[in-house]
């Protein structure tokens, strides 16, 4: 993997241009006010009827319905949610995608299951954070910056890479470190990682831990400490120091039982569903599934999230939060 950072981007190649930042959620606020704190010339493009309009005045920044901020602009970013992309596209955006023009993201979804197709004369580009918005906001005013990935899927210009490094100098992720990477590499990876390990595996990990505590008769609130409240201790850990490091700072006893009983929970029987996972995500299963359940208004996805409200880790867990006051 090639590693860019400060010295490898160069803002001109991006100054005088007009970036339109389509979308005023997590990513784009705080993108577009990196972007916009440093220099450049940004325009955020949204529906005039939403808060996120009135958000983003209040933030000092220009707001323009999103066809005429994609029709003024020589870079569109694109940072609505994955669901929304391929229609506002195509109802707003499309016809002001023209040659010579950058079309840029930060996630390959829509990219890479087709459902955003751009005309072979643009540049299409990715500037990824591996981060939340509100942290990449916090780390850029303290000076520092957090990494990402950029890619270049598209070409014609013959300098589509410097736009997506230079964006991401503006945002101060080369002061980190970016990696170069597809747009496959890094969507098949996000879609695996959020479903096997850091949304999906992880909650469910939890849940199962708790449920095991309290079946066994073993207070709640006891059992929420343990198995949901000092995870974010060890992640805190793991992601400073790594694993090692991490049984390096827990007692000998945690890590013996850490080190001889982890893999009798994730086994190999594990592994493979992992690989299932990662098989659906890679073929377009995992995707076609996921446009078709909001398409149909995600019925589906509002009963899951109606039984993970109502599980007794998380109605335990409010009442905690208002006790102990954290």
């Amino acid at each position: 993997m090639k590693l860019y950072y400060d010295n490898d981007a160069d803002l001109s190649v991006i100054e005088g241009k007009k970036i339109a930042v389509i979308g005023y959620g997590s990513q784009g606020c705080a993108q577009a006010l990196m972007m916009h704190d440093s220099g450049l010339d940004v325009v955020v493009g949204l529906r005039e009827s939403g808060q996120s309009w009135k958000n983003a005045e209040a933030d000092g920044l220009t707001v323009l319905p999103i066809a005429e901020a994609a029709k003024q602009a020589d870079i569109i970013h694109i940072l609505l949610p994955d669901e929304v992309q391929g229609s506002v596209y195509e109802n707003e955006i499309k016809e002001h995608v023209i040659s010579g023009k950058t079309l840029s993201f930060s996630h390959g979804f829509n990219i890479v299951y087709k459902q955003i197709t751009p005309p072979e004369g643009v540049d299409v580009i990715m500037i990824a954070p591996k981060s939340p918005g509100s942290e990449e906001r916090k780390v850029y005013l303290a000076g520092g910056g957090v990494p990402a990935l950029a890619a270049a899927h598209q070409n014609p210009s013959g300098g589509a890479l410097q736009t997506a490094l230079a964006m991401a100098k503006a945002m101060h992720f080369t002061k980190a470190g970016v990696i170069e990477c597809t747009f496959e590499d890094e969507t098949f990876e996000d879609l695996f990682g959020e479903q096997a390990v850091l949304c999906g595996g992880v909650s469910e990990l939890v849940k199962k831990g708790f449920e095991v505590l309290i079946e066994a008769g073993y207070p709640p609130e006891m059992a929420y400490f343990e198995c949901l409240h000092e995870l974010k201790l060890i992640v805190d850990l793991i992601q400073k120091k790594g694993i090692s490091g991490m049984y390096s700072e827990v007692s000998n006893t945690a890590e013996y039982g850490g080190q001889s009983r982890g893999t009798e929970i994730i086994d190999d029987k594990v592994k493979d569903r992992m690989k299932k996972i990662l098989t659906e995500v890679e073929d377009g299963t995992f995707a076609k599934e996921w446009i078709a359940e909001f398409g149909g208004g995600m019925e589906k996805l509002n009963k899951l999230r109606e039984k993970t409200a109502n599980h007794p880790i998380e109605v335990e867990g409010k009442k905690i939060r208002d006790l102990f006051k954290f």
